[in-house]
């Protein structure tokens, strides 16, 4: 009877256990053993007999063989709690695998506050932000930042302007947030990179306008390749709001799409440029190619002024001297 009575706590603390795994897909803490009225010989006999194995300092799995992405997400998490998971691997864990551009084998990224100091479990990459307890998305399994704060994130540290679109573009066309939850989280940023694009971006999204991206279009790709702006007006298009057609020589006519159309973020999309067959050839334009792709768009327009005999003296700018594409 008293053996009886002693185990009975014990096998209430292994179901509260087996419940918090199931939870965490199979990954627990120290702390949370304990938590569960386990001791310390109970977790050495659980670590003997295999039933938990080892991750990181203090952090075990439920099962043997490489942990699934999942398992790593939890297991950096509980390592260094409190914590949540930042940027990229934020964004994983709200779209699940397939997310474009990323790669399951590569370290998690957890967001912990800035004061603290804590040594790095491997494979995890620790990002010190401030306001921490703010950025939190509540109620999340495992614990993560807001998806527009993982979204400013992830476009801050973005190879360059068109990898930072494609992420904007993704978040927004996946509907994991708005064009202007995103816009709110920029304004408690006072420093990010890329900070003007998304606010411009972003901007334009929610006023249906296109008047940034016609900024970044005369600064970007037409300003600074020299492309003709004598013969040049600025119109409206019959597409509705989110559309402008900047025409040269009134013969052809570039037409800026401010929406974030993710499909449209690489091709131009030519609507006609057979200078024999249409009257007005026309070439259409959004974020991802002016902001993300300028000299390509200057080139293309270049080659279609000149086709068309209207007086071009475009030349390269110093990125497409470094990058070499202007002889293209």
């Amino acid at each position: 009877g008293r053996a009886a009575t002693m185990r009975r706590p014990t096998i209430a603390c292994m179901d509260a256990l087996h419940e918090l795994l199931s939870r965490q897909h199979g990954v627990v803490n120290r702390r949370q053993v304990f938590a569960a009225g386990l001791g310390g010989p109970d977790l050495r006999r659980l670590l003997r007999r295999r039933d938990l194995i080892r991750v990181h300092t203090g952090v075990y799995v439920d099962r043997a063989g490489p942990p699934e992405w999942m398992q790593r997400a939890w297991a950096a998490v509980l390592a260094v709690e409190p914590a949540a998971l930042w940027g990229p691997s934020a964004l994983r864990a709200v779209q699940g695998p397939g997310l474009r551009g990323h790669d399951d084998r590569g370290p998690i990224h957890v967001a912990v506050d800035e004061p603290r100091t804590l040594n790095t479990p491997s494979r995890v990459v620790i990002h010190r932000i401030r306001s921490f307890e703010d950025r939190l998305q509540p109620d999340t399994s495992p614990p993560r930042v807001r998806v527009e704060d993982a979204v400013l994130d992830v476009t801050a540290a973005a190879s360059d302007d068109h990898a930072a679109i494609v992420t904007l573009a993704g978040a927004l066309a996946a509907r994991l947030t708005t064009p202007g939850d995103v816009h709110s989280a920029l304004q408690a940023r006072s420093k990010l990179n890329r900070r003007r694009l998304v606010n411009d971006i972003t901007g334009d999204l929610l006023t249906g306008s296109c008047a940034a991206l016609v900024s970044e279009y005369l600064t970007r790709v037409e300003h600074a390749h020299g492309l003709p702006a004598d013969d040049r007006t600025i119109t409206g298009s019959c597409r509705g709001p989110g559309y402008l057609n900047v025409e040269y020589a009134g013969r052809f006519v570039v037409e800026l799409d401010s929406r974030l159309d993710r499909t449209g973020l690489s091709d131009f999309r030519d609507n006609g440029t057979d200078v024999s067959t249409t009257d007005r050839p026309s070439l259409c334009l959004g974020w991802g190619q002016v902001a993300g792709r300028p000299c390509d768009a200057a080139i293309r327009i270049d080659k279609m002024l000149r086709a068309l005999e209207i007086a071009s003296a475009a030349t390269p700018c110093a990125e497409c001297r470094w990058r070499g594409v202007w002889a293209a």
